[in-house]
């Protein structure tokens, strides 16, 4: 196990996490009641003009929400991983009783909002979209009417339409500071790339198991020096099992990859961002596919001198690990995100 986060929140870690798995894991209190009062899980489905399409967005509304009419919150957004749709969160990934387990602990409510992103990498692909291709694919098990979008831009989906819609449906605070993201897998990508692109829109990013440097070859175990794919069978290479959805959201191209490259993303951002970057937290699973590429990732920003929160725990690429660790970047998100009343 590898820890790299300020000491003074460890403990805080330890105690809000564990007290949340263990009560989020309890079926009745010592009295044989019911569960604490929970929040409600509603799906809306609105239009994105950045993909041309309407989608469907699962909402968790904390338990005061329909109380406390003057109360706004913060909010939370979480990306599905390759596959996924906005069901994964709360059906596989149990998020809003882990989320009613820490407000429960005393930890600030919040909104939290997982939007479905098809298979296209919470990112602008490299590639204009083959909506006859896709409707034609009988082997995907999403409907074409929502899974075939006509235009690509999953960033812009989730920084300008979804956090625009939110904002005018719901009471939240609108400010960059009250606003978190996190993913896993393909959404750790997401969430940690969008970010990074987007500072004036969230303040905080956490991944879960996320592909963190996509172009990564080797050495396995990570050391450095590490060595990236330069020419497109290396891409290939890097890519394995990934190569065929990669290949339409990054290009076939080593420009194509290096732009939506995390680490070229995190330079950038560094470079030309007046004010603070969000803060980020990176965690995986010691016996997940991707550790490699989250050690050089971790290895990257360390380098570039951007502040982060890294964690190894034991674990693999799959729902156990990640039901297990979604209280941490729930604490996190909330840690860096501002609560509390106000009017627009």
């Amino acid at each position: 196990m590898i820890i790299s986060r300020p000491v003074c929140r460890v403990g805080l870690y330890i105690a809000l996490t564990t007290s949340a798995l263990t009560l989020a894991n309890a079926q009745t209190s010592a009295e044989g009641t019911a569960r604490p009062v929970s929040g409600t899980v509603r799906t809306d489905t609105l239009w994105s003009q950045s993909l041309g399409i309407q989608k469907a967005v699962r909402i968790y509304l904390p338990p005061s929400y329909a109380s406390n009419f003057a109360k706004r919150y913060p909010v939370l957004f979480y990306l599905h991983g390759l596959g996924g749709d906005e069901k994964n969160w709360t059906a596989s990934g149990k998020l809003d009783a882990a989320m009613d387990s820490l407000i429960a602990l005393g930890t600030p409510e919040a909104i939290v909002v997982m939007p479905d992103g098809d298979d296209g990498w919470w990112t602008t692909a490299n590639m204009f979209a083959d909506v006859p291709a896709c409707r034609a694919d009988t082997t995907r098990k999403e409907l074409a009417a929502t899974y075939c979008v006509p235009w690509l831009h999953y960033d812009d989906y989730v920084a300008r339409d979804l956090v625009s819609y939110i904002d005018g449906k719901y009471r939240t605070l609108l400010a960059r500071n009250s606003r978190g993201i996190a993913g896993l897998s393909m959404g750790g990508y997401g969430a940690v790339t969008i970010a990074l692109a987007y500072p004036d829109v969230f303040a905080a990013a956490a991944s879960h198991s996320g592909v963190m440097s996509p172009r990564y070859l080797g050495p396995k175990p990570f050391a450095a020096p590490p060595t990236y794919a330069a020419d497109s069978i290396g891409l290939r290479t890097a890519a394995g099992g990934l190569w065929r959805t990669q290949r339409v959201a990054f290009g076939v191209d080593t420009m194509g990859w290096i732009a939506r490259d995390p680490a070229h993303i995190a330079s950038r951002a560094k470079t030309l961002q007046k004010g603070p970057l969000p803060a980020l937290r990176i965690d995986c699973g010691v016996s997940d596919t991707y550790i490699e590429q989250n050690r050089d990732f971790h290895a990257t920003l360390t380098a570039l001198g951007v502040s982060h929160e890294y964690a190894e725990w034991p674990g693999a690429h799959d729902w156990k690990y990640w039901r297990a660790h979604v209280p941490e970047s729930l604490v996190f998100l909330l840690a860096h995100v501002q609560s509390g009343t106000g009017s627009r």
